[in-house]
C-alpha cells in the first residue's frame, strides 16, 4: 500500500476514534464495571501480567482506569494512554478518588504514542487495539517490544476472532448468529447491523487469536501464550527476551494456546 495513502487512514481513524470516545467517555466510566463478560477479561488481564511492586506499567487505551488503577494498586508506576482527554480526565479523577497516586496519563493515540526503548517493564491494552486498523496493531506491538525492557512483557486482552479462517472463528460466528436468532425481529436487525459492521469494518476491526499470536512472535517477543477467556474475547501475552550475559538473547521460541 502507498505510504501516504496508509498514513491518512491512519489519521482518519485516529479522528474518528476520538470523536466517538469523546462522547462514550462518561457512560463507559459508569458501565464498564457492569459488564460481566468484560470484568472477566480484565480478571485475565491483570492474572497474566502479574505485577510486583518494583514494575513500571503502560496500559495502552486506558479509558477511565478499569486496568489502570487495578494495576497501580500493585505496580510502581503506571501510565494510562488514550486518545480521548476526556477518558484521561475520568482516569485522573477516579484515581484521586480511589487515593491512588503513582498513575499518570496522556492523551495521545496509541499511534503516536513515543517511549523510550528499554524503559517499562509490562505493557497492556483490554478491549481497545481491535478499533486500530490492521497495519497499526502490528506497528503498535512492535513499539510495545522496544519499549519493554529485557525480560518485559506484553499483555493484549481484546475481541479475537477473524472472518472464519479458522474453526474458533466460525464457532464464534456461529454461536452469535444463533443467539440472535432465536431473539426474534429485534435480533435479526442486531445480525444485519453487526453483518454491515463486520464487513467494513469502520469502528472495530477485530482479528483472530491467531493473528494476534503470529504479530507477537514477529515482533520478536517468546514464549508466547493465547488463552481465550469469554465469547469471542482472549488473551494474548508474550515475553521480551533476556540478555544472555555475552549480549545474545537466550533462544526461548515456545508457544502455547489454552483450551
Amino acid at each position: 500500500m502507498n505510504p501516504g495513502r496508509q498514513t491518512a487512514g491512519t489519521e482518519r481513524n485516529i479522528a474518528r476514534q476520538r470523536r466517538f470516545w469523546t462522547r462514550r467517555a462518561a457512560s463507559w466510566d459508569h458501565g464498564a464495571g457492569n459488564n460481566p463478560a468484560l470484568l472477566k477479561v480484565v480478571e485475565r488481564v491483570l492474572a497474566e501480567a502479574d505485577p510486583s511492586a518494583e514494575v513500571s506499567a503502560v496500559d495502552l487505551g486506558c479509558g477511565s482506569g478499569q486496568v489502570t488503577l487495578a494495576l497501580a494498586k500493585r505496580c510502581r508506576t503506571v501510565l494510562g494512554v488514550d486518545v480521548s482527554e476526556q477518558m484521561i480526565a475520568l482516569l485522573l479523577a477516579n484515581a484521586e478518588r480511589q487515593g491512588v497516586s503513582n498513575v499518570t496519563g496522556r492523551a495521545v493515540p496509541i499511534e503516536r504514542l513515543g517511549l523510550s526503548e528499554n524503559s517499562v517493564d509490562l505493557v497492556v491494552s483490554n478491549y481497545a487495539l481491535h478499533h486500530l486498523r490492521d497495519k497499526d496493531k502490528q506497528v503498535a506491538v512492535n513499539e510495545a517490544f522496544k519499549w519493554l525492557r529485557p525480560g518485559g512483557l506484553l499483555v493484549v486482552g481484546d475481541m479475537m476472532f477473524g472472518r472464519g479462517a479458522d474453526a474458533r472463528d466460525r464457532e464464534i460466528i456461529g454461536s452469535k448468529l444463533a443467539l440472535f436468532l432465536r431473539q426474534g425481529p429485534g435480533g435479526w436487525w442486531r445480525i444485519i447491523k453487526n453483518a454491515g459492521r463486520y464487513v467494513i469494518r469502520f469502528q472495530e476491526r477485530p482479528i483472530s487469536m491467531s493473528a494476534w499470536v503470529a504479530m507477537f512472535a514477529r515482533a520478536g517477543l517468546i514464549e508466547v501464550k493465547a488463552i481465550p477467556v469469554v465469547n469471542e474475547a482472549a488473551v494474548v501475552r508474550g515475553t521480551k527476551p533476556r540478555l544472555a550475559t555475552d549480549g545474545v538473547p537466550f533462544p526461548e521460541t515456545s508457544l502455547t494456546t489454552e483450551r
